[in-house]
């Protein structure tokens, strides 16, 4: 590049004298931006070749990310097969390194960590739930085609409102309540907008984003902002022992409680297992402490503290604006997340009947021993575990992970240059037939302890890996599994002639159906938990 803007210069001389003025000057300068542009346009896309990570070539200013129009499930699947296991391509200017190969991941990715008290959730999550189920039984006695898709949509978004912001919404019931109405703003963005393409050509004119005008950003972000504020207010006039047990006192108790659970628990970016001195210590590759949030030690330019030294210079309680953020993330994290597993779930049932008789077979034993599903005893419904688990499989709602590489590092052989993103296809290593034998099929039975323990750990990421892993995606699984375990004990889905089958995807942010679930429901004769079919 040095070359073509000397070039460009010893040009310049040669056609324009020192004491030139009028239209050869006009020329020259235009010349002279137009080879700057030419040069800022193409000079970041040597990075992948000096890696040696093989890559389809990138337009000026955009890079690949035309290839992504219509999503990113298929293209990445076919950049893969095209270019092999470590491959990459320009979001933009930015290079993004994709890693399919699972021992590669092993040395960039860590054990997941739980610290979250997800048992005070289970009383919001019923009161959902109930309204879930009685909608259902309104489809089932009505015996019409319906989108289910949409109506975990809405039983996703009240939990969330509920737990997260401390809110009663019926979004199941009024589709058109201000909650449900700014949260679909949030979910609405594209990559594919005017401006967002002047961004990626210029991305050091991001920091202007946020002083351009933009009414829908500002309504959506003054309405959940006031939604806390006012709920905040009204919390802290209330004595202790009125105050609704949710995610968001526990985070306000966090403010003035020494007792309380501080932010290290809730924040994701955070090292997680270094704040839980119980998690015992593993040694990783010093790789892992170049990317962004991938290690759960501390780094190695200092020397490690001892855990009670940690634990006291992290209690740190959450300022106003972190909760606000935090609730963000619960929104941002749990609602897809939910709503699309518990929709491709129950599509996977009615298309595969006999695994639905057996589920239901284990639920209806489920509740001759307990009255109604809590944290505790759904822990005991192992194929549900196991039918959940292959339909993240098939359709896991993240699809792909990126972190951020911040110095450069050497893994597995390959050079990972500082700036980069790596990225883990965690749909294609979920349909890789070296370790999952006829990939297309729903096929539970993948997930017994046996089955789970033959295999290689890092070719299954439904929720990424490692602690940056957050509290919304497992707020997601406790209430999936309370979900399924009701709605298995009333009724049987259905696929009818409207069901598309194989369905067909969107994958812009989240893998979700592109035109809905549509499925018949019935309602199952049960007597003292017995099945009477």
């Amino acid at each position: 590049m040095m070359e073509l803007m000397e070039a460009t210069v010893e040009a310049l001389k040669a056609m324009v004298p020192l004491q030139a003025s009028g239209w050869p000057v006009s020329v020259a300068l235009l010349l002279l931006f137009l080879g700057l542009l030419y040069w800022y346009s193409i000079y970041p896309y040597s990075v992948l070749e000096r890696c040696g990570v093989p890559h389809p070539k990138p337009m000026p200013f955009f890079g690949n990310i035309m290839l992504f129009r219509q999503g990113f499930l298929d293209p990445l699947k076919n950049l893969i097969d095209t270019y092999g296991r470590v491959c990459g391509y320009y979001l933009g200017r930015r290079p993004v390194i994709v890693v399919a190969d699972p021992d590669m991941l092993r040395q960039v990715m860590v054990k997941d960590f739980s610290m979250f008290p997800n048992r005070m959730m289970v009383p919001l999550i019923n009161t959902c739930t109930e309204t879930l189920l009685t909608n259902l039984e309104g489809h089932a006695e009505s015996g019409q085609t319906f989108d289910i898709h949409k109506c975990f949509g809405c039983f996703t978004m009240d939990v969330i409102a509920s737990v997260a912001f401390g809110l009663q919404v019926d979004s199941q019931n009024d589709p058109n309540d201000p909650f449900v109405y700014h949260a679909q703003k949030f979910f609405s963005f594209s990559f594919f907008r005017p401006i967002v393409f002047v961004f990626i050509m210029f991305p050091f004119m991001f920091p202007l984003m946020r002083f351009l005008p933009n009414k829908n950003r500002d309504d959506m972000n003054s309405f959940f902002i006031s939604c806390i504020q006012k709920m905040i207010q009204q919390r802290d006039e209330l004595p202790p022992d009125q105050r609704r047990r949710d995610f968001l006192q526990l985070m306000l108790d966090s403010r003035t409680s020494k007792e309380a659970v501080s932010i290290e628990h809730f924040d994701v970016v955070n090292q997680a297992d270094e704040a839980a001195p119980s998690t015992p210590t593993h040694t990783h590759s010093a790789a892992q402490h170049t990317l962004n949030g991938s290690t759960a030690q501390e780094s190695p330019k200092r020397s490690p503290a001892p855990a009670a030294a940690q634990g006291a210079a992290q209690k740190r309680v959450m300022t106003e604006d972190e909760i606000v953020g935090q609730a963000f993330i619960f929104l941002l994290a749990g609602y897809e997340t939910s709503s699309n597993t518990l929709a491709f779930t129950c599509y996977l049932l009615a298309t595969h009947p006999d695994s639905q008789r057996r589920l239901q077979h284990e639920v209806d034993d489920f509740f001759t021993k307990h009255d109604t599903p809590d944290y505790n005893n759904v822990q005991e419904l192992k194929y549900m575990d196991m039918v959940v688990a292959e339909a993240l499989r098939m359709y896991p709602p993240g699809f792909r992970y990126a972190r951020t590489v911040e110095e450069d590092c050497m893994v597995n052989g390959q050079l990972l240059p500082k700036g980069a993103t790596l990225e883990i296809p965690a749909a294609y290593m979920h349909y890789d037939p070296e370790h999952w034998p006829e990939p297309d099929k729903f096929i539970p039975e993948r997930f017994t302890a046996e089955a789970k323990a033959s295999r290689h750990p890092f070719v299954y990421i439904p929720f990424g890996a490692g602690p940056r892993s957050c509290v919304g995606m497992r707020l997601a699984q406790l209430e999936m599994k309370m979900a399924l375990t009701l709605i298995m004990q009333r009724f049987t889905v259905e696929a009818c002639s409207e069901t598309k089958v194989p369905l067909e995807l969107k994958s812009q942010s989240t893998l979700g159906p592109k035109n809905g679930i549509l499925v018949k429901i019935s309602k199952r004769a049960t007597s003292h938990g017995t099945t009477q079919e």
